[in-house]
Formats: C-alpha cells, sequence, structure tokens
C-alpha cells in the first residue's frame, strides 16, 4: 500500500501487530485481529493507522488488503527467528513504535515485541490455558511460551483487553496484577455466518465435496487435547451404541492439526465406529458457513476456552449447539446451547441424542442461539477499542 502522507486531524497515530496474518490457514486468534482491524478502520476516520508485520520472504501477495485511506501496512523482510529471538527478545532492537513512528501500539496477541518506554501499549490476552493447563500443550509450544514471558508483557502494558470475564479473571489471578488494568471486550461474530437458503446450489457442491452424509455431528476447531475430541469420539460411541434411529449419522471433526494429536487419531483407530467419524481437516473460510448449514448439531465440549467463538458461527447459521460448561463457554454461549460436563463422555452423548430425537428442543435452541449472537459482533467490539485508544490519547 502506497505512504499515506496526510495528516490526520486531532488524531494520534497508532500501531497495530498484523504478525498473526501471515499465517497460511487462520485460526480464531487470526480471524480474530482480521475482523476487528477492518471494522476498527471502518469506524475510525480520525486517527492514523500502521499496519506492522515481518517476513524474511515476500509474502505480500497473501496478505489481506487494508484499502482504507488513513491505514498503511508497513513490513520488514528479517527472517522471523532471527527478528524474534535476537532482536526482539535479546537485543531489544528496533523499538517498533519508533520504527513505526506511532505513539500507541496494540498487540492483538501474545509475541515477541520491543517497544520504547514511552509507548503506550495495549495487549488483547485471548486465554491462558498454556498457564492453567500446561499438560495440553507440547513442551515445545510450552517453552515458546516461557519465552514470550506473558507476565512481563502483561506488567508493560498500559492496557489489557481480555475477550471474556473468564480470562479477565484469569489475567487478574494468574497475571498477578490490579484489575483495573483489564478490560473485557467481547469478540464480534462475522455476517457471513448466517442461515443458507436450502436451495442454494453451494449447500449441494460442499455436500459432495466432503462426501458429507444427511446427517451429522460437527466439530469445527483446531485439533489439539483442550478441544476434548477424544472425549467427543467416545461420546459418539455411546451414542451409536444406544442404536439411535435407522439413518446413519457421522461425526464430522473438521479443523487443522494442531499438537498432540497422536491421541485423537488413536482413539479413531480403536473405535469401532470408525466408519462413521470423518476428519476433513482444515476448512476454507468460505466452506464455512455451508458446512454449519448442512449439520445436524454443533458439538464443542472443550475443557477450556478463552472465548469460544464456532459455537457462535454456529448459533449464527441456525444450528443447535453442545458445549461444555467449562471456562468462557457458559458466558458466551449459556442458555443458547446445551450445557455438559466435558469429562463425561455420556452426557455428551446423550445431549446428542436428544437434539436429534426432540423436534421442540433443537427450534428453541435454534431461536435462542439466534437471539445470543445479536449480542455479539465486531462493530460493537472496534467501537469499545476506539474508546480505549482515546483513553489512553491523554
Amino acid at each position: 500500500m502506497e505512504k499515506e502522507n496526510k495528516k490526520i486531524s486531532n488524531g494520534v497515530k497508532i500501531g497495530i501487530d498484523i504478525r498473526t496474518l501471515m499465517e497460511r490457514e487462520y485460526s480464531g486468534v487470526s480471524e480474530y485481529t482480521l475482523n476487528l482491524v477492518k471494522a476498527i478502520l471502518d469506524q475510525d476516520k480520525r486517527n492514523e493507522y500502521k499496519l506492522f508485520y515481518n517476513s524474511g520472504r515476500d509474502i505480500s501477495g497473501r496478505m489481506p488488503e487494508f484499502k482504507n485511506g488513513n491505514a498503511e501496512v508497513v513490513s520488514t523482510r528479517y527472517p522471523n527467528k532471527i527478528f524474534n529471538y535476537l532482536f526482539q527478545k535479546t537485543l531489544r532492537h528496533p523499538k517498533i513504535d519508533k520504527m513505526l513512528g506511532v505513539d500507541i501500539f496494540w498487540l492483538p496477541n501474545l509475541n515477541f515485541i520491543s517497544l520504547s518506554p514511552k509507548a503506550r501499549k495495549i495487549l488483547t490476552v485471548h486465554d491462558l490455558s498454556f498457564l492453567r493447563y500446561p499438560n495440553f500443550f507440547s513442551s515445545r509450544r510450552n517453552l515458546w511460551h516461557y519465552i514470550i514471558n506473558i507476565k512481563k508483557l502483561i506488567r508493560e502494558s498500559d492496557k489489557i483487553i481480555a475477550v471474556s470475564e473468564n480470562t479477565k479473571n484469569d489475567i487478574i489471578e494468574l497475571g498477578e496484577i490490579n484489575g483495573n488494568k483489564v478490560k473485557t471486550i467481547y469478540s464480534g461474530v462475522a455476517e457471513e455466518f448466517r442461515p443458507v437458503d436450502k436451495n442454494d446450489g453451494a449447500l449441494k457442491e460442499i455436500k459432495k465435496k466432503y462426501n458429507l452424509e444427511d446427517k451429522f455431528i460437527l466439530f469445527l476447531g483446531t485439533q489439539e487435547p483442550r478441544k476434548n475430541i477424544i472425549g467427543l469420539i467416545k461420546a459418539y460411541n455411546e451414542f451409536r451404541q444406544t442404536g439411535f434411529g435407522e439413518e446413519k449419522v457421522e461425526l464430522v471433526i473438521a479443523g487443522g492439526a494442531g499438537w498432540k494429536e497422536t491421541g485423537i487419531m488413536d482413539e479413531w483407530k480403536e473405535s469401532k465406529y470408525r466408519e462413521g467419524i470423518k476428519f476433513l481437516n482444515y476448512i476454507p473460510r468460505e466452506d464455512k458457513v455451508y458446512l454449519y448449514n448442512l449439520a445436524s448439531v454443533f458439538v464443542y465440549p472443550s475443557f477450556y476456552e478463552g472465548f469460544g467463538l464456532p459455537p457462535l458461527e454456529a448459533m449464527a447459521c441456525g444450528l443447535p449447539t453442545i458445549v461444555g460448561f467449562s471456562s468462557s463457554l457458559p458466558e458466551v454461549a449459556g442458555e443458547a446451547s446445551l450445557l455438559v460436563d466435558p469429562y463425561k463422555s455420556g452426557e455428551i452423548a446423550r445431549a446428542i441424542g436428544k437434539i436429534l430425537s426432540d423436534g421442540n428442543l433443537r427450534n428453541n435452541l435454534i431461536e435462542r442461539g439466534k437471539k445470543k449472537v445479536l449480542e455479539f459482533s465486531w462493530q460493537k467490539a472496534a467501537g469499545e477499542y476506539l474508546d480505549v485508544f482515546k483513553e489512553l490519547e491523554k
């Protein structure tokens, strides 16, 4: 993007770390950053923004475009390991805020960063699962989190944004800071997630593309231990053992590989119903809305979530949902879904059976879900971030 020289009157210069948008396959944090940055730029014509990333290779072709007149994408071309571990972590140079010439710098996710003492710093924390449940992570992931030093990042930030009250409480407890420094701003749900007309030809195309049955149970998320996919497979086994109905009901597990996923595959291999369990791996963004619309029920029995966006996306598409009653999920999905104990596969299995057999319950959950998602929007989240930016101008 060409540099914008026009001075923005009565505003400040704000830097945003968009390194998470470099990923080939977007996860929850990448989607969060993309949707929120776009919503902020759409609303704010007062401040000037510098969007920063680093890559040793030219990846500009796959980076999202930000065509707003008050935003400029700035990149450096160092190998990422050298930039992160040597420059930012060890040498503490360059100071990114000085390099960009900004007054405020926002880090939408944990990352290596070196900023000058004068910069006003905002840090978004999505969850502290790696501190709460280190056993859910590989040794390599835990080492990365250790080197990042989250407590230091929290101490040095002027404002911490939590994506839920549950995450806020974890930040205060595990980060050992005063709660006045932390503000909860809920994530939004993209407008693309909506009920699709049953005659839409794309539904048939997606069904054929992934070879889906007429009825299936859907999970969508990264394959990692805290998502409790092993528990979901056990629940599916118990559900099938009940001899539910005459029709074949598949379990579809969609999402890219994360870490410690070998246990998931071991559980699948041991299942006598493994022919009914389908792994779709990473799903392109444009396919998700159709996958939600084709499913019969969405199950998200996670042990721990900082927010939990997939259940809201499912609700927005008119899909009844089941979620674990742990961490932020009751706060986010709550009364609009069936809450289950993620440690009890039998409870998950019974919830699946109830939704598939009870039309009144199903319709009730669908209607409550549609109302629930109205509480969450990227426009609302963007407005609350702009309030934080204005607060830090003083």
